[in-house]
């Protein structure tokens, strides 16, 4: 049976036919899936769904591209903070969200933290360019590493997995990871792993897992790179709706087999031996067994 360790079906694009998508995917074989957020309203709904399906788990988090708007937030309180005599300007969680985030982790169906981590890219079409103000700017990166550390200590205060999410920010990422390695005693994934020689060695040095999502049937890059990771430290996403194998949006967890079946073409492995292998890297990584 697949496991699915990364499909939004918490996304509004699954409004209304997340029982369907769910039943799709068992048919197809898929066992497990993990829905992981990206702010507090999709953190919420991924324990939601998770609660109310069986074979369904949440991540929750908040992502890097959405600590924007907590940029903005923060920007705009800073003066209020720094005028509160007894304030503890290193702690975020007040007015970040991140205790809501919190509160989430005691639910048995979270399994992990996240999507979080670093992002540089310059969206060009995103909810927070509106008015064509989205930049990647010093304080928005400073930020997002502050909330990349804050819920690293999360996932280890709650014995979590730590779902990461990088985007153009290797360099920070690995500096996060090796300057907090103590904090990571429980398991880890590069989501979506870029095609990078340095992201491998560190996975391998910190026997953490690497995703691999339906781009893989199109970009060669990646097939290059996939041919290279060890079986062992391999998990399967969908990333749905995105990252369709198929180019067609929205993508689903169906899908998984799609991608399963041409991963093992590449590792020249049998699909019975990818299924068992990283369904089994899957539950080491969430349920640590």
């Amino acid at each position: 049976m697949f496991f699915d360790t990364h499909c939004h079906l918490n996304f509004q694009v699954f409004a209304g036919r997340v029982e369907e998508v769910i039943a799709e995917a068992k048919k197809a074989g898929v066992s497990h899936i993990v829905v992981p957020g990206t702010d507090i309203e999709t953190s919420k709904k991924a324990v939601e769904i998770a609660e109310k399906y069986d074979g369904v788990y949440a991540a929750v988090g908040i992502h890097p591209h959405h600590v924007y708007q907590i940029n903005q937030k923060r920007s705009a309180e800073s003066e209020r903070i720094r005028n509160q005599k007894n304030s503890d300007r290193s702690d975020i969680s007040d007015y970040s969200g991140l205790s809501e985030i919190e509160k989430l982790l005691i639910s048995n169906k979270v399994v992990a933290v996240g999507e979080v981590g670093l992002d540089k890219h310059e969206y060009k079409k995103t909810v927070y360019n509106v008015h064509k103000v989205y930049k990647v700017h010093k304080e928005f990166i400073e930020l997002q590493k502050e909330f990349f550390v804050e819920q690293i200590k999360l996932a280890h205060k709650y014995k979590k997995a730590l779902i990461i999410h990088n985007r153009e920010a290797k360099k920070e990422i690995l500096e996060i990871l090796t300057h907090h390695s103590s904090l990571i005693t429980y398991h880890s994934v590069f989501h979506c792993c870029e095609p990078d020689e340095k992201l491998l060695e560190f996975a391998k040095k910190h026997k953490m897992f690497i995703g691999i999502d339906g781009d893989i049937n199109y970009r060669k890059d990646k097939q290059e790179f996939i041919k290279k990771i060890p079986l062992e430290l391999l998990v399967l996403e969908t990333d749905s709706p995105y990252l369709s194998p198929e180019r067609k949006f929205p993508n689903e967890p169906k899908n998984i087999k799609i991608i399963a079946e041409f991963i093992a073409k590449l590792k020249n492995t049998s699909i019975k031996r990818l299924i068992k292998v990283t369904t089994k890297n899957a539950r080491k990584l969430f349920f640590n067994n």
